[in-house]
């Protein structure tokens, strides 16, 4: 692997731009009368709107940090692997619970569905905060009260699936097909000593992979591949393997003094995407982000290799950063802004507070969306300043 273990803070940026969208476009999602192009487009649907880009932009940031945070974890001396277990576990872990959410029967549960939510948050906070300068006992004692908590959540758990009245699998959640993605992804960067050849035909692999399953060529494994590690017929770790390639191209490239080159490749990938994403829309179900079509996974691939080169520019070269900082917590503490809102609504519900009937549709949701999304990510922000944020 590289000796290259400067912190990068055009992915910072690109991460905190993307994380305040995802944010805003899920807070979006049910206000009425806003832009249909900022939303989701339908499941049937034949067409990209940006929330459909967001979640394969976060995989490919996801990619792009590998190298970097490895190479940072190596020159310490820590165990890189556990790190990789431990993470992936974490994810996975938590996105079991996210869709079980969805199920949650609050006539049959001992208790109201926004408690139940806000508390089992409370428990991961817990389970995974960053306990680095924090006395052993009292690590184990607050961890040891959010296993507890867990465990309390999951016996109330009840469900409104009469097949499966307790926790159950019906799909990973966000964060559970981003530990598979970060899980397969790591251990082939981390087996593979970040040889970029090996990165590269394990994007080409899991791109066709993608495009064998939607033409039918893969179709013996229909009724399980959705619980093996290609959790979305390889186009997470597609995205994911893009990103760790873009960062062992900046490595070398960085090392060389030819850093220029790596937005030459970029936009030249990008362009051989846009094309390919095109090519293959009308033979493999258009462009689809519900269905992971070959089509949404180049397109959106190509689109976040356009967004970082101009991150690259903008903040590494041009060295204009500071504008970030208003959302900077966003891309320092990612995943403790990602569960801030599932305290925040539940709370919300609970209290009965209401808001302007302005701010519930049209100008005002929007208004209102971006309000939010700022908000959330000040909070984990302060949430940080004393002490608190997680270790995922």
């Amino acid at each position: 692997m590289s000796n290259f273990s400067d912190r990068v803070r055009s992915i910072d940026a690109f991460r905190a731009l993307t994380m305040f969208l995802m944010i805003f476009v899920n807070d979006l999602d049910g206000i009425p009368h806003t832009p249909a192009w900022l939303k989701h487009v339908g499941e049937q649907t034949d067409g990209l709107g940006l929330a459909d880009t967001i979640f394969p932009v976060f995989l490919f940031i996801v990619g792009l940090s590998i190298p970097f945070a490895f190479n940072k974890r190596e020159k310490k001396g820590q165990n890189v692997l556990a790190r990789i277990l431990i993470r992936s576990f974490a994810l996975l872990l938590i996105g079991f619970y996210h869709s079980n959410m969805e199920t949650y029967n609050e006539q049959l549960a001992l208790l109201p569905k926004p408690v139940w939510q806000s508390l089992l948050t409370i428990s991961f906070f817990f389970l995974f905060a960053d306990y680095r300068n924090t006395i052993p006992w009292k690590r184990w004692l607050y961890q040891g009260i959010g296993l507890v908590l867990l465990i309390v959540m999951s016996i109330l758990f009840k469900s409104t699936d009469a097949g499966h009245p307790w926790l159950h699998y019906s799909w990973w959640g966000i964060l559970g097909l981003i530990g598979w993605s970060y899980l397969i992804c790591s251990l082939i960067y981390y087996y593979s000593g970040g040889v970029l050849w090996v990165q590269a035909a394990a994007w080409i692999f899991f791109l066709f992979f993608n495009l064998d399953y939607h033409f039918g060529m893969i179709s013996f494994m229909d009724k399980f591949y959705s619980y093996i590690w290609l959790a979305g017929s390889g186009a997470m770790q597609a995205f994911t393997m893009a990103g760790i390639v873009v960062s062992v191209m900046y490595m070398r490239l960085k090392s060389n003094n030819d850093i220029k080159l790596l937005w030459v490749a970029m936009v030249c990938l990008a362009a051989i995407l846009f094309n390919l994403g095109f090519i293959v829309r009308y033979y493999s179900g258009g462009i689809s982000k519900m269905h992971d079509t070959p089509s949404w996974v180049f397109i959106c691939t190509g689109i976040a290799l356009v967004a970082y080169a101009f991150f690259a520019w903008l903040v590494d070269f041009a060295k204009q950063y500071n504008w970030v900082k208003v959302i900077e917590p966003a891309g320092k503490e990612t995943f403790t802004c990602y569960l801030v809102p599932f305290i925040f609504y539940p709370l919300y519900q609970f209290s009965n507070l209401g808001y302007p009937e302005y701010l519930s549709e049209g100008t005002g949701g929007l208004i209102k969306a971006l309000v939010f999304s700022f908000a959330m990510i000040w909070i984990a922000g302060l949430l940080n300043k004393i002490g608190i944020k997680l270790k995922i």
